[in-house]
Parts: structure tokens; C-alpha cells; sequence
């Protein structure tokens, strides 16, 4: 259930968007507004090569007229002469464009930058293989035909392997966002662990080299390439990254053995350049997706870890180490935007080199961050924000010049405001991001969104992710997007502040950041709708539990009953850092954060939606709550959406959903006889 979704890409629904406005007159407005914010291209990941001479980005595609097929393709382009771009694919030269679009991505530069690696499904739909381009002459060798599922490649120091996680005959990708299929007959008797496998450049020979009984989650070569540094646990891939060891692992023969098992969550291991010492990510965490935390490093031998950052004002999601100093550059959340820190990995001293009410990310498996050049300064990111859609920059930290052009003009809302207001003796910050414009003596609705996790935020960005709220704004709704208690972006103390209490705080820091916001803006009070995805529809269900001051509520993949939750969803683990214990052990704190067992409190019109194949927030969650209203006599509808998992993949389905949504508040908010005048 705890979830920010990766960046949807609006482009793919523009055709879709344009065509439904002629079917439906009942939304036209949100149909052209989709099809005007679809106009930007959707960048999803950046790479500078190490000499930073030449950036790659990866931005999605669509064939004409084939709205529902979706795929990602790669582009490379001279730094001194970024308008000189040139397409990487492994789609076969001197033939017609290939029927469909094809997936391909996750580039990789050689230490030389000679070469860069990248995945692509080009022999086959659907199943991605590994291939290298040769800068020199743009040759393209396919090196791998594999079954199943391959990810983040990364070369050897020597240039003459390349790594990857290999999940053999996996049907889909990694991860519990994924739909997964129904399982029946012996329930759990196989489980695909995703390996690290290497391929050797000159023979083309592939090894799976982790062991066969751990599942790798990210990896990094030692500087002598002879040793990966692991984050990985034994048993389910989807449910034990909550619970994932620091572990090394042979090259060659494959021996592991873990050097630190943590009370806390870890992520994002990396070496130092001596190999003396290894830096990772820790702290309490949601989806490996969205993994943020405190600094630590750690001897590679093994022992205690040290924190860098344990006073740290926001939450860490990537960093490099800095070549030829003591420092490590952070991509940091930052209040609710993006921050890049230095800190002295020996002394924890830092200093801030920029930050901004922007989003910025590099890497395509990364929510924040960047890629940075060998120099240890010139750097590639995604720069977006709710103003700006996204596009790929070079430069300096701070000293960025755009590669990419967006093609968009100003966005159909309004300008975003960063507010901020005290609740419980704790500062607290979101977004509000008002209608285009704002009438003279007028009052407006507000859709409240809350954001998934829960150890996540909203940042400034463009329409383009599952905060489908924001499209709103252009319907004449104000949208809230407040950051409460257990939010990632505030430091560590802050983002454990809803342990044992989910529902508790993190619904007064709601209750009263729309206070706040009321009685500033030309809001109707009367007019005030909730909605979320993932954590964020469990709020929006709890919320109506508590409070009779939404007029409507929409709860995306949410959940009823966190009791019976916990034996249905694939994520379990998730849940004990945040109520302290099983639901077996405490099934107390796990009943007094239960919307169902508050329902009869609920009056308040609700929409529920969730995908059928849903591992982390499973449907019968909202069918339940679902029924329990219809029973009660609360005005209320369930959609399930098919072969849909925790994150939509349907282009039609996503459009079709955000239409619901505003049909759903547009009805159950409707406009007064006479607006109330401004306050």
C-alpha cells in the first residue's frame, strides 16, 4: 500500500484524450486539458558518459495511433553541441520502423566512454536483452538471450564485464508494483530470486553469480572489480526488502556473506574509491522505488555504521562519492523539494550546493538525484516542476544549461505556492496549486491529495505522475498537496513521527494545514474533497472516519481493515517498523488505525478504485469498505480495474480513472446557487 508511482507518460495519452473529449460531454474540459499537458515529452532517466563529454536520456514513446502501446526510447548527444542528437536502438539499421514501439533504456557508460550499455526488447516484445553501442562507430552487439527479466546494468571496472539483476523466467517485472498474477493450486511453493549476472564482452559468456537462494536488490563493483556490494534477503523479492542485509559477494565464485543486519531499513550501497569503506542509505523506508534516509558508512570488513547526517533536515535518495576528496554529494528532499548536499564522509560536515522548489533526477531508478561526470562536477539531470515540464540540463550544480527543449507553454493551473503551518508544535509544509484564474468576490472547491508512502512527498513536478490532482487545478479547483507527519524530505525524526499513530498526527497536520488554507484563499469551505493513492487512499478512507468536513472522498488502492491487510497484501514486512510488532503479536495498534472499524461514522461520498492485481493493496481492502457503505446507506461506488497492479500501466485505464475522479467531486461537490463572496 505504500507507494509513490513512478512518472506516467502523459504523451502516450494525448490521442486517447482527444478522441474521448468528442465521446463525452460530460468532461471535455479534462479531456483537452490531458491532451494539452500530454504535449511535453516525458524524460525518465539522464547520463552524462564519465569524460562528460556526451549525455544519453531515455524519454517515452508511442506509435501513431496506438495509444495503449507505451515504450521508452534513447537518445545521445554531444555536450559542446547538444542540438546534434542521435538516437541509440537496437532496432535493426536500413529496415522500415519497426510496428510497434519498442522499451529501451537503463544506459550505462563504460569508464572510458567508449561505449555505453543499454537494455532493450527489440528481438522480442516485452522481453529485454542487453546490448552495447560503440561510440566510435555507433556499432550495436547484442549480448544476451535471456528469459525473464534484466535490469540495471553496470560494467566492471575493466570494462570487460558488465553485471545486471537477473530474474530467470520472471513473466514480469520486480517488484510488488507490478500486477501479479492470481496464484493457485500449493500456494508458495516457487519463488524467482533476481540474481546478479555477468556477461564477458569477449566470449558473450553469461554467469549468474549471487546465489541462488538470495534475492539482490541493487549492487555496486568494488573499485577492483572483485567484490559487489549487496543489499539483498533470502526468500520473497517483493516482501523482504524491508528487512534486506548489506551483504559482499565474490565475483567469481559467488560466495556471500552478509556484513550488516540492521534494525533499520538500508538502501543504495556504494564504495568508497579506496575500497576501505562502503556509504548506504538507512532509515525508516516504503517502496525500494522510493528509498530515502540518513548517510551511513561502514568498513568494508564489517562493524558498527556511522551516520554522516543524523541532523540532516531532509532525506537522502542518491549520492556519489567525490573523486579525490573526503566528500559525497547528496541528492537530498529537501522541504518538500530537492536539495544537492557535500558532506565530509569522515567529519559529517556539509554544505548546501543548491536547492529549489524543483524536482531533479538522474538515473531511472532513482526519485531524486542526478548523474555526475568523472571531474566530480559537471553533472546531467531531469529538472521539472509544477510550472515546467520536464527536461534534460548539463552543467555545474546549480550552473545548468538545458539539452532538451519542452514544447509546452504555461500549464493549465495556476502558480504553485509553497505554504507552511504549525500543527502539534511541529512545522509543517505542502503545495497549493490554485485554479488558472482566480475571479474577484468567487470561492472555489479543494481536492486535498495525499501522497502515497508513507515515507513520501509531493515535490514540485508536472502532471505527468499518479498525482492525477494536479489536472484539477484547470477543472477551478484549488489542490492541496500537503507533506504531514511520516513524510521523507524532514529528516529522520520527522518521518517516524506516525509509528504506532498512522491516522493519528498525520490526520491533525491534514486537518489543519486545510484550516490553514481556507481561511487564506478564496476556498468554499463547504466545498472540500479528499483523495490519494496507495497510503494516501488509506488516509482519504480514514479521513471520513474522523471528519464529517470533506463533501467527497476518493480512496485509490486503499485499505479497510489493516487486521485482515495484513494477511492479504505481498508487503507484510512493511508493516512492523511502523506498528512495532505482527498483527499476530499487537493486533491492538493495528485496530485503532482500521477505518472499518469506524465506518458507521462515515457519511461522506465515496469513490473506491483499485487495480484487480494489486499485491500491495489488495482488492478485497476496498471491496470491503466498499460494501460496507453500500449497506450502511452511504453513497458510494468500487471500480476495479483489470490485469492492473499496484501501479496502472493501461494508458486507457489511467485516463478513464482521473475521469471518474472529477466526475466524482464534480457531482458530490457541485457549485453553491451563489458563490459565498472571498474572504
Amino acid at each position: 500500500m505504500i507507494r509513490k508511482f513512478a512518472p506516467f507518460p502523459w504523451v502516450m495519452l494525448c490521442a486517447a484524450a482527444a478522441a474521448h473529449a468528442g465521446e463525452s460531454r460530460e468532461l471535455p474540459s479534462l479531456a483537452s486539458t490531458m491532451a494539452e499537458v500530454a504535449g511535453a515529452a516525458n524524460y525518465t532517466e539522464a547520463a552524462i558518459s564519465p569524460d562528460a563529454r556526451w549525455v544519453s536520456w531515455a524519454q517515452s514513446t508511442r506509435a501513431n495511433g496506438q495509444v495503449a502501446s507505451v515504450g521508452s526510447a534513447i537518445y545521445l548527444a554531444s555536450v559542446a553541441h547538444s542540438q546534434d542528437v542521435t538516437e541509440v536502438t537496437a532496432a535493426p539499421a536500413g529496415k522500415s520502423a519497426p510496428s510497434r514501439v519498442l522499451q529501451e533504456k537503463s544506459v550505462a557508460w563504460t569508464r572510458d566512454s567508449t561505449s555505453v550499455a543499454f537494455l532493450s526488447d527489440a528481438e522480442k516484445a516485452g522481453q529485454l536483452q542487453l546490448y552495447v553501442m560503440r561510440l566510435g562507430d555507433r556499432s550495436i552487439r547484442q549480448l544476451t538471450h535471456l528469459k525473464g527479466f534484466l535490469a540495471a546494468p553496470g560494467w566492471s571496472p575493466d570494462g570487460k564485464r558488465i553485471a545486471f539483476l537477473f530474474t530467470e523466467n520472471a513473466a514480469r517485472a520486480a517488484g510488488p508494483l507490478e500486477a501479479v498474477p492470481r496464484e493457485t493450486g500449493v500456494i508458495g511453493q516457487q519463488i524467482l530470486e533476481q540474481r546478479i549476472a555477468t556477461v564477458d564482452l569477449d566470449t558473450g559468456v553469461v554467469k549468474q553469480v549471487s546465489p541462488a537462494d538470495l534475492y539482490v536488490y541493487e549492487y555496486d563493483w568494488s573499485p577492483n572489480g572483485s567484490t559487489f556490494a549487496v543489499t539483498a534477503a533470502h526468500g520473497s523479492g517483493d516482501n523482504n526488502w524491508y528487512v534486506a542485509e548489506l551483504y559482499l559477494i565474490d565475483c567469481d565464485s559467488g560466495a556471500a556473506h552478509s556484513i550488516l543486519k540492521s534494525d533499520m531499513q538500508i538502501a543504495v550501497p556504494r564504495w568508497s574509491s579506496d575500497g576501505q569503506r562502503i556509504a548506504f542509505i538507512g532509515g525508516l523506508m516504503s517502496d525500494e522505488s522510493i528509498a530515502s534516509g540518513d548517510l551511513y558508512v561502514i568498513a568494508a570488513a564489517g562493524g558498527r555504521p556511522s551516520n554522516l547526517t543524523p541532523q540532516s533536515r531532509g532525506s537522502t535518495f542518491w549520492f556519489a562519492w567525490l573523486p579525490k576528496s573526503r566528500g559525497i554529494l547528496l541528492a537530498d528532499a529537501l522541504d518538500g523539494a530537492t536539495g544537492l548536499i557535500e558532506v565530509n564522509s569522515h567529519s559529517g560536515d556539509s554544505r548546501t550546493l543548491w536547492q529549489g522548489a524543483e524536482t531533479l533526477s538522474g538515473p531511472g531508478d532513482f526519485a531524486f538525484g542526478l548523474s555526475l561526470a568523472a571531474d566530480g562536477k559537471t553533472t546531467a539531470i531531469i529538472r521539472q516542476s509544477f510550472s515546467k515540464p520536464s527536461s534534460v540540463w548539463v552543467g555545474k550544480a546549480g550552473d545548468w544549461r538545458p539539452v532538451t527543449q519542452s514544447s509546452a507553454t504555461r500549464p493549465p493551473w495556476g502558480e504553485a505556492e509553497n505554504v507552511r503551518w504549525a500543527n502539534d508544535e511541529l512545522s509543517i509544509q505542502g503545495w497549493l496549486v490554485p485554479p488558472a484564474r482566480i475571479e474577484a468576490g468567487r470561492t472555489y472547491p479543494m481536492a486535498v491529495w495525499v501522497h502515497g508512502g508513507p515515507a513520501w512527498l509531493k515535490s514540485p513536478a508536472w502532471a505527468t505522475q499518479i498525482d492525477y490532482a494536479t489536472l484539477l487545478a484547470a477543472r477551478g479547483y484549488f489542490v492541496f498537496f500537503p507533506n504531514p507527519r511520516g513524510s521523507a524530505g524532514f529528516g529522520e525524526k520527522f518521518k517516524k513521527a506516525n509509528i504506532k499513530d498512522m491516522g493519528g498526527g498525520d490526520l491533525r497536520d491534514i486537518l489543519a494545514g486545510i484550516r490553514h488554507v481556507v481561511d487564506t484563499h478564496p476556498i468554499d469551505d463547504r466545498r472540500v474533497g479528499i483523495t490519494g493513492w496507495s497510503y494516501g487512499g488509506y488516509m482519504a478512507l480514514w479521513a471520513i472516519t474522523q471528519s464529517d468536513r470533506f463533501s467527497a472522498a476518493v480512496g485509490g488502492a486503499g485499505c479497510a481493515d489493516l487486521l485482515s491487510y495484513y494477511g492479504e497484501n505481498g508487503i507484510d514486512e512493511w508493516l512492523i517498523p511502523y506498528f512495532g510488532a505482527s498483527v499476530y503479536d499487537d493486533p491492538a495498534v493495528y485496530a485503532k488505525s482500521s477505518p472499518i472499524n469506524f465506518i458507521k461514522r462515515v457519511h461522506t461520498p465515496t469513490l473506491l478504485i483499485v487495480g484487480d492485481s494489486d499485491v500491495e493493496s489488495p482488492p478485497p481492502q476496498s471491496y470491503e469498505y466498499w460494501h460496507a457503505l453500500k449497506t450502511l446507506g452511504v453513497k458510494t461506488e468500487l471500480v476495479i480495474y483489470p490485469h492492473e497492479g499496484h501501479e496502472f500501466s493501461d494508458p486507457a485505464h489511467v485516463l478513464d480513472r482521473i475521469e471518474r475522479i472529477a466526475r466524482w467531486f464534480d457531482e458530490n461537490m457541485p457549485p453553491s446557487p451563489a458563490d459565498a463572496p472571498a474572504r
